[in-house]
C-alpha cells in the first residue's frame, strides 16, 4: 500500500516542500529510505523504529520503502522524522481515516519513545509548506512559538507520535496555536554607552553617520584610545527591526538554531562581533550543510570586525560580494545558494604590528616595509568599498565633564535619519543604487556636478563617489535638510581614506 504526507527540507536560508512517499510492500522486512538522504535522514530508520513500537503501533514486518521527493534534492536533518512514521503507519492501515494527511506538514524530530521534539528552521519549513499550498503545520509542541510566526498557516503542536495521530485521524482533535505577536522594540542593556567615550570627536560623528545610513566604517589608530569601545557602542544606536525584516531576520536565526523559541521573532538589530580566528566558510557561510554565516547572521544589522588585518586576507576578501550586492552566493557541483547578507561592517585595526605608526605619544618600532605589508593585508578593491575611514590618536587630555553626548541622545538622532530615508526612498541610503542620486532624493545639479569635480581632484573612483554621495545623504538627513548641500558633501569627503592607495 502507498502512502504519502509532506514535509519540509531547509536549502542555504529557505524552505522547500518536500514528499514523503511511503511504500508497504510483500517482502523480507527491510526500511529503506531514498532520495539523497544524508545521514542524519538515514538513522531515521532507527528513530522511527523504537517511536512507532513505543507509542503503541506496529512496525510491519515488510519491505517499507521512503522516498522523499524531490529525489535529486540534498537532504539533512532530523526534521522528516514525524512525516515518515506517520507515512508508514498510513501505509500499514493502522489509520482510520488519511484526509488530514493532504493538508497538514509534519515537521519534527522523534524520541525513541515516540516524543516529539522541536528542530532548527522551522519557521523557514513552515513558510515552505505555505508557500506549496498546505495550510496545516503539525510540530513538537516545544516549536509552536516558531511555527505561529509563519503568517497564514494553522500550526498544532503534539507532544508525541500518539497525540499527532489522534490529530490527523479525528480522535482528539490538537487546538490549533494562536499567531505568535510581534514583540515591542526592545533596549539594548549589553552595550557601552558613548558617554564612557572621551574625546575623539571624528571617530564619534562617523559612527553616529554609518548607523544612521547603514554605512562601513573603518577606525584605525594606536591600541587603547577607545576604538573598540566606540565601536561597540554602535548596538545601542541601532534603530529596530521593522515588522518585515523582523521575520526576515528571525527566519535566518531559526535556521542557523540560535532562536529563543518562546520568543522566536527578534525586534533587535543583530550585532555580529566574530574573533579574527574565524574560517572563511564561518564568516560568510558554507560547509558541507550550507549554512549562514557570521554575514548573513548580521543580515539587516551590524558586523564588528575587531582587529581587522587579523583576519585572514582570503576570508576579508569574501566580504567583497555582500558589501556590494547585499547576498552570499555559495557555490555547489549541485548548483549555488545565495543567501541574504546585507549589513553595515564596522571595523578597527592597528596601522601596523606595533600599533604605533604615526602616533604622538610614542614612536613605531616596526621595521622598513613591515606597516606596509602589514596593510596590504586589506585589498584595493576592499578598501574601495568603505564608506568612513577616521584615523584616530590618543586625545590630548581626558576631562571628565567635557559634555559628550549618550547613546540615548545619538540614537534619538539617528532614529529620526532612518526614518526620513525610509519615507523618502525606501532603503537605507547605503543601499542607494547609482540610478537614485537624482533630484528626487535631493541631489541636485549643482551637487552633482561639485562631486564630480570633487572627483577629479582627489582621483576617486566611480564607486567612491557614489559612496562618498551617499554619506553625503545621510549626513543631510541628521541635520533635518531635504537636499544634499556643498557643506554636506565637504563634510563627507573628509572621511576618504588617505591610507587607500598605499
Amino acid at each position: 500500500m502507498l502512502a504519502e504526507t509532506l514535509s519540509a527540507s531547509i536549502v542555504g536560508v529557505e524552505g522547500v516542500a518536500v514528499r514523503v512517499e511511503v511504500d508497504v510492500a510483500f517482502g523480507l522486512p527491510a526500511l529503506t529510505i531514498v532520495g539523497l538522504a544524508g545521514s542524519q535522514v538515514q538513522e531515521a530508520r532507527e528513530r522511527v523504529r523504537s517511536a512507532i513500537r513505543n507509542s503503541g503501533f506496529e512496525l510491519p514486518a515488510r519491505r517499507i520503502t521512503v522516498n522523499l521527493s524531490p529525489a535529486d534534492l540534498p537532504k539533512d536533518g532530523t526534521g522528516y522524522d514525524l512525516a515518515i512514521a506517520v507515512g508508514i503507519l498510513a501505509a500499514s492501515g493502522q489509520l482510520r481515516s488519511v484526509e488530514r494527511l493532504a493538508d497538514t506538514a509534519l515537521v519534527g524530530e522523534l524520541a525513541l519513545d515516540g516524543a516529539i521534539r522541536p528542530v532548527a528552521g522551522t519557521m523557514a519549513l513552515g513558510a515552505a509548506a505555505r508557500a506549496a499550498g498546505v495550510p496545516g503545520l503539525l510540530v513538537g509542541s516545544g516549536a509552536t512559538a516558531e511555527a505561529a510566526a509563519v503568517a497564514g498557516l494553522e500550526v498544532h503542536g503534539a507532544a508525541s507520535l500518539g497525540e499527532a495521530v489522534a490529530h490527523l485521524t479525528g480522535v482528539r482533535k490538537l487546538p490549533a496555536i494562536a499567531p505568535t505577536p510581534l514583540p515591542a522594540a526592545p533596549m539594548r542593556v549589553d552595550a557601552p554607552d558613548l558617554a564612557e567615550v572621551h574625546g575623539q570627536p571624528l571617530g564619534r560623528r562617523a559612527l553616529e553617520i554609518a548607523i544612521a545610513g547603514r554605512h562601513n566604517l573603518v577606525l584605525s589608530g594606536p591600541p587603547g584610545i577607545g576604538k573598540t569601545l566606540l565601536l561597540r557602542c554602535a548596538a545601542a544606536l541601532l534603530p529596530p527591526l521593522d515588522d518585515e525584516e523582523a521575520v526576515e531576520v528571525s527566519r535566518i536565526y531559526s535556521v542557523a538554531g540560535l532562536l529563543d523559541r518562546r520568543a522566536p521573532l527578534l525586534r533587535a538589530r543583530p550585532f555580529r562581533a566574530p574573533h579574527h580566528t574565524i574560517s572563511t566558510q564561518a564568516l560568510v557561510g558554507g560547509g558541507p550543510r550550507v549554512r549562514p554565516g557570521e554575514a548573513s547572521l548580521a543580515h539587516r544589522g551590524v558586523l564588528l570586525l575587531d582587529e581587522m588585518l587579523q583576519f585572514r586576507a582570503d576570508a576579508l576578501d569574501a566580504l567583497r560580494q555582500p558589501l556590494e550586492a547585499g547576498t552570499v552566493t555559495i557555490g555547489r557541483v549541485e548548483g549555488a545558494l545565495t543567501m541574504p547578507a546585507s549589513f553595515a561592517l564596522l571595523s578597527a585595526f592597528n596601522p601596523c604590528p606595533c600599533g604605533w605608526l604615526g602616533a604622538r605619544t610614542r614612536a613605531c618600532t616596526c621595521e622598513e616595509g613591515t606597516a606596509r605589508r602589514y596593510a596590504s593585508r586589506l585589498s584595493g578593491p576592499l578598501r574601495d568599498r568603505i564608506d568612513l575611514w577616521v584615523t584616530m590618536d590618543a586625545p590630548v587630555a581626558r576631562v571628565d565633564t567635557d559634555g559628550v553626548e549618550p547613546s540615548s541622545a545619538v540614537s534619538h538622532r539617528v532614529a529620526a535619519a532612518w526614518h526620513r530615508q525610509r519615507e523618502r526612498q525606501g532603503i537605507a541610503n547605503g543601499e542607494l543604487p547609482p540610478r537614485e542620486l537624482a533630484d528626487r532624493n535631493g541631489f541636485g545639479p549643482a551637487v552633482m556636478g561639485l562631486l564630480a569635480q570633487r572627483g577629479r581632484r582627489f582621483n576617486l573612483s566611480p564607486r567612491r563617489l557614489h559612496r562618498t554621495a551617499r554619506v553625503a545623504r545621510t549626513i543631510a538627513d541628521l541635520a533635518g535638510s531635504t537636499s544634499v548641500g556643498r557643506e554636506h558633501l565637504d563634510e563627507a569627503l573628509r572621511y576618504r581614506a588617505e591610507v587607500a592607495s598605499r
